[in-house]
């Protein structure tokens, strides 16, 4: 009886062997069509925008301090702009076989939320639409340097790494030819603590940089600087157009508006001859930088650089984030210039 016992099992075990290699066999099966494959048509996967609703999160915010990266997340920022200029009819849409190349930065503006007006970092991204990386290199100032350093970003760990929509995320980034690129940065926050004051603080003068031969003009014309004066209890947050203003007008004007103390006059003055010198210093060394490298550009590129297009976004109005709307400018930093569209 034992050994026919056996002998009737045997089919049993026999049969639920063939039946796990089944299951094993459709499971491999099913994982295999499971497989992303690039879809004919390269620009259907920006219809469904929620599948970029994170996507200016991921741009790392270029020139903004440690501290200030994380009170970004104090407000719910809304980018369904940016999420939908992807969509059709959206600037960033039909790309015809471009790129779109994002990074973030933030602004420090005075803004009203919830009846309270403070100095609050504003996130932006840039929308670059481009056949090619605008660029590999970084630019470095601080007010303390006398001129400023263009180097490799990687030096700073960053670099422009595809993005891949939420739903798409189980397949690789090599098998998923992604049309849109965020400036990123890997640096750990705890590693940090193992770098010298110096290497820290290059992080917060950081700015996107790029080179670009037919925009001369542009810098030469470029007179505007943005003055962040620290003074208690609120730092002073404005522009000064040194071909527009007069200093010692523009300096009577917020004395007079008690937004600069009687005492602070020729500190604040001193401060903003300061960034008027720095600023004129670095124009004229872009020209010349400029000058010097445009002979060596293709027609391919140069034609690309003709036909580039560049967008600023800002956060959209919600009832759970500070209004922004009056602080908006096309102006970006004075490499890029100004974007075409806001």
């Amino acid at each position: 009886m034992s050994k026919g016992t056996k002998r009737k099992a045997s089919p049993a075990t026999r049969t639920h062997d063939v039946g796990s290699s089944t299951e094993q066999d459709n499971t491999n099966a099913a994982n295999k069509t499971r497989r992303y494959e690039p879809h004919s048509e390269p620009h259907q996967f920006f219809q469904d925008h929620r599948e970029l609703e994170d996507l200016w999160k991921q741009a790392f915010p270029v020139g903004t301090e440690w501290d200030q990266i994380d009170l970004l997340s104090k407000y719910n920022w809304n980018f369904s702009n940016l999420e939908k200029a992807f969509e059709k009819d959206g600037v960033l849409h039909n790309l015809q076989g471009k790129s779109v190349f994002l990074f973030s930065s933030t602004e420090p503006q005075l803004v009203s939320f919830k009846g309270e007006s403070k100095v609050t970092y504003i996130p932006v991204v840039v929308a670059v639409v481009s056949p090619f990386a605008p660029s590999d290199k970084i630019a470095y100032t601080s007010v303390q340097m006398a001129s400023e350093e263009i180097f490799d970003m990687k030096r700073m760990k960053m670099d422009w790494v595809p993005y891949i929509p939420l739903g798409k995320r189980d397949c690789s980034v090599e098998r998923f030819k992604s049309q849109i690129f965020v400036l990123n940065c890997v640096q750990r926050r705890a590693g940090l603590k193992h770098m010298n004051l110096e290497r820290v603080e290059k992080f917060k003068y950081c700015i996107p940089y790029i080179y670009h031969p037919l925009r001369d003009d542009e810098t030469q014309q470029n007179t505007i600087v943005h003055i962040l004066y620290p003074v208690d209890p609120e730092p002073i947050v404005c522009q000064f157009d040194w071909d527009m203003d007069e200093l010692e007008d523009f300096t009577n004007d917020l004395i007079l508006a008690e937004e600069l103390s009687e005492d602070h006059r020729d500190a604040f003055k001193e401060f903003v001859r300061e960034r008027v010198r720095e600023r004129r210093r670095a124009n004229r060394e872009e020209r010349e930088r400029r000058a010097n490298s445009r002979a060596e550009l293709s027609a391919e590129k140069v034609a690309a650089f003709e036909n580039m297009k560049i967008y600023k976004f800002y956060p959209v109005a919600t009832p759970d984030t500070p209004d922004v709307s009056n602080v908006k400018e096309p102006f970006i930093n004075r490499y890029y210039g100004k974007a075409h569209q806001v």
